[in-house]
């Protein structure tokens, strides 16, 4: 009654029709106010304004005039900067500066002596073998500091056995290097000089210095002719920017945008090497393949190894145990772990009764392509599903509909180098893809990273490994019991550009993963002891090698 008498006084006020009908919608407009901008309200609205119009909530693209614009430190957890600003610094002191001058002053295998330590005639299997080596320059004078970068091997040919040795470095100009014996009959050592200190300095000063040794370029969707144009992790340019970025996980990467081209439209990216060098030009004859992987011990005579009743129990593969070094060895090509009793995984039944209703996820790059490639073989039950796309790196599927088995392979983000035109419509990095994967105690992830991370310097790949470390912790909170498989780089060709690719970066990046991975419930697969022990020397090994690995991960999952 009191509105009522309230709104008939106020319209009294204003005798004019028109005056009445401007008060009424000015009352309306108050009325519309209070009710739905009150505090609270007025905040939930302004919210959901700014939600319906943002892009994805996680990867962005942008327009921006700003050359190189690097991922914003305010908005990076100041914990992951500190890590790798820590992980840094240790390789630092790892690697420490080494003078050069000429190769005549570098680690020359020739002159190099090795002294085989507590020698006998015979040797039981289980026993660990002791060499001393005492590294000189090519003058024959002794070296007196370390840093040479060796790869140490015991193998039988007549057995197809093989397994690495443990180098010790005393940083003085000599090293111990540790053989197991883990099988009996004639063995043969061999410890290989791949580079010498000065061209291990040489290596990681340039991996540091820039991000152009290869050169992107990406394809833009435009009506029936598709645009090109370069891309890269950084671009040393004033010219307007796509930026494709991932502000939790603080990667980037960037492409010139093409005139009258959204960014949106990128849809595909290949790579070349690029003719760009850090390596200063008297340090190449370092890289020589005269100089790379040169055997110190060839004038060793073989030993021969005894069973002498000797045993050792250990318990069954499980997910969370610590791989040592050497973590197995090969006999008759067939892998043994060291640290763990194996189960014969080679009857179709019995691996078809493993993955029967298995969801198993594999996130990398070609080395573990290789394993999709090769399951069919394994178990003829698995059958490709085409998910329509189109090169070598699409993303592969395997199933088995009668037994509920999905297995898929996917590659990782950028970088990825390849001739290969590849599509990144559906491009994410690893620790996303890991985010979308709800898990049970029937789902697997299997992650091999490092490959297509050599030509860039370390930082990106210790930012990648430590994002995928913390999602793999996501997943386990929301699902502790999803396996999840570790499978480490393996070696490559010695002979491929050292400045890009050398093993040196690969072992560098193992032992970041280590690390970084140390307190993980999670399994590993040693591809890098698994190719070392058989001396395959190749980015792709050949079946039997990925027989084993596969065979490995059956071990962790059954």
């Amino acid at each position: 009654m009191m509105e009522k008498t309230f709104i008939h006084r106020l319209l009294a006020l204003f005798p004019n029709a028109i005056a009445h009908k401007l008060l009424l919608m000015w009352m309306f407009i108050l009325a519309f106010w209070v009710i739905y901008f009150s505090p609270k309200d007025h905040t939930k609205f302004l919210f959901s304004l700014r939600n319906s119009i943002s892009l994805d909530h996680w990867n962005t693209f942008r327009n921006s005039t700003y050359p190189e614009a690097p991922p914003n430190p305010e908005i990076s957890p100041a914990e992951t900067e500190l890590r790798i600003k820590r992980i840094v610094e240790k390789l630092d002191q790892l690697i420490p500066p080494r003078p050069f001058t000429n190769v005549s002053s570098t680690t020359s295998a020739t002159h190099s002596r090795a002294t085989l330590l507590s020698p006998r005639d015979t040797h039981c299997r289980g026993d660990r073998l002791d060499v001393l080596l005492e590294m000189r320059d090519h003058l024959g004078r002794r070296k007196e500091y370390g840093g040479d970068f060796l790869r140490a091997r015991v193998f039988s040919p007549a057995l197809k056995a093989g397994a690495s040795g443990k180098v010790t470095d005393f940083n003085n100009g000599t090293y111990l290097v540790s053989f197991t014996l883990f099988w009996e009959g004639q063995v043969s050592l061999s410890v290989l000089l791949i580079h010498p200190s000065e061209g291990v300095s040489a290596l990681w000063r340039a991996r540091n210095q820039g991000y152009d040794r290869v050169n992107f370029t990406g394809q833009f969707a435009n009506g029936s002719s598709p645009v090109f144009s370069k891309c890269g992790l950084t671009l040393h340019t004033s010219a307007e920017l796509c930026e494709y970025l991932d502000y939790r996980d603080q990667e980037a990467f960037y492409c010139l945008k093409p005139p009258q081209v959204p960014c949106e439209a990128l849809t595909h990216v290949t790579t070349r090497n690029a003719n760009v060098s850090y390596i200063r030009q008297k340090e190449w004859a370092l890289f020589d393949r005269s100089n790379v992987g040169v055997e110190i011990m060839k004038n060793f005579a073989s030993i021969k190894v005894l069973a002498c009743g000797k045993s050792k129990n250990i318990t069954k593969c499980q997910l969370g145990m610590k791989s040592p070094f050497p973590s197995g060895y090969t006999l008759k090509r067939k892998w043994i772990a060291a640290f763990c009793k194996q189960r014969e995984l080679n009857e179709t039944k019995t691996i078809n009764d493993c993955l029967k209703r298995k969801l198993i996820y594999l996130m990398g790059d070609s080395t573990l392509r290789q394993w999709i490639q090769y399951l069919p073989k394994m178990v003829k039950t698995l059958k490709y599903f085409d998910l329509h796309g189109v090169g070598p790196f699409k993303t592969h599927v395997l199933l088995d509909a009668e037994r509920h088995t999905l297995i898929q392979w996917k590659k990782h983000g950028h970088p990825f180098i390849t001739q290969s035109l590849y599509s990144v419509k559906d491009d994410n990095y690893i620790p996303r893809e890991i985010d979308r994967i709800a898990g049970d105690k029937d789902t697997a992830i299997v992650i091999t990273l490092g490959q297509h991370l050599r030509p860039f310097p370390i930082k990106i790949f210790i930012r990648r490994a430590i994002n995928i470390q913390k999602a793999i912790e996501r997943l386990f909170l929301r699902s502790p019991e999803t396996k999840v498989i570790l499978k480490t780089e393996n070696t490559r060709r010695m002979f491929d550009n050292a400045e890009m690719f050398s093993d040196f970066h690969g072992y560098i990046q193992n032992l970041i993963m280590r690390d970084i991975f140390m307190d993980l419930n999670v399994g590993v697969i040693d591809a890098w002891d698994m190719t070392v022990a058989d001396s395959t020397d190749n980015i792709h090994p050949p079946d039997y090698v990925v027989e084993n690995q596969i065979n490995m991960f059956l071990n962790y999952i059954c």
